[in-house]
């Protein structure tokens, strides 16, 4: 018991480790500016802002777990060709952004609806779309209250987190990994405060107030196709479900561009409407 009460919690340290560092400069291939958001109460949240054209509508790109907002440059470059103006951020605790540890969507959602209300003022009134990758689609639907967006994107989400703490048990520890999935959901809520009916955003996806695309990797071991079809069943109409075939838990981007390009693409185009490129 002593054995797996230390194992439990040293995962539990990893897992609530912060991932802060320097970014660096944006990218010379595209015309960003850094970019500092308040969060109230709470700090600032840090990030480039990459302009389109001016009347076009904005899209919000949010990284996965232990990422920054590099990991949405592919995305970033795709999208500032297609027109649309796009703010790329580090959440809580990841990147520049302040925050002490990542709490896996609660906190982060916070940053998600400054960096919204952000955008909003960048775009004067046009819409404004979400592309949430792994924790960022789940800090997308736990914003409370829900985010006033036009479109939300969600790629590899987890449906609950005590789910996703047990595919990760199993996946590094085997059968034997179940065995602290409860041990360790616990003590990390303990740690951060927070209960495990906040993470949840199979319960939370109902709220959004527009059109939903959930995309997932049909053999992603961590947030699971079987989830994906959970957060999908539960989301409010309009939706679509986009199942990546032979994708893990990766950047779906890269997996596949083109599909990638066309299905979220056709997705963002149809929900924001339609953008002409830089110069045309």
């Amino acid at each position: 018991m002593v054995l797996v009460l230390g194992a439990a919690a040293a995962a539990g340290q990893v897992l609530i480790s912060p991932t802060t560092h320097p970014v660096g400069p944006p990218p010379r291939d595209l015309p960003a500016r850094a970019v500092d958001v308040p969060v109230p109460g709470r700090g600032t949240v840090r990030g480039w802002l990459v302009p389109g054209r001016p009347d076009a509508p904005g899209v919000l790109l949010l990284h996965g777990l232990r990422s920054d907002r590099r990991a949405m440059l592919p995305r970033a470059r795709w999208l500032h060709a297609q027109g649309y103006t796009t703010l790329l951020v580090d959440l809580q605790s990841h990147g520049e952004s302040d925050g002490e540890h990542p709490t896996f969507g609660r906190l982060e959602s916070q940053d998600v609806t400054a960096a919204v209300g952000f955008l909003r003022r960048q775009v004067r009134g046009r819409p404004v779309g979400v592309v949430g990758v792994s924790l960022g689609g789940a800090a997308t639907v736990l914003a409370d209250p829900p985010l006033d967006v036009q479109a939300v994107v969600l790629e590899s989400v987890y449906a609950d987190f005590g789910t996703a703490v047990d595919n990760r048990l199993r996946l590094h520890l085997g059968p034997a990994g179940p065995l602290l999935s409860g041990l360790l959901v616990l003590q990390l809520l303990l740690r951060l405060g927070i209960s495990a009916d906040d993470l949840r955003p199979v319960d939370r996806i109902g709220g959004l107030r527009a059109p939903v695309l959930v995309c997932s990797g049909d053999a992603d071991r961590h947030a699971t196709l079987a989830e994906a079809q959970a957060l999908y069943a539960a989301a409010p109409e309009p939706k679509a479900l986009w199942v990546v075939p032979g994708a893990a838990h990766v950047d779906l981007y890269d997996a596949d561009p083109a599909a990638y390009r066309a299905r979220v693409g056709d997705f963002l185009a149809q929900r924001l409407g339609p953008v002409l490129p830089p110069g045309a």
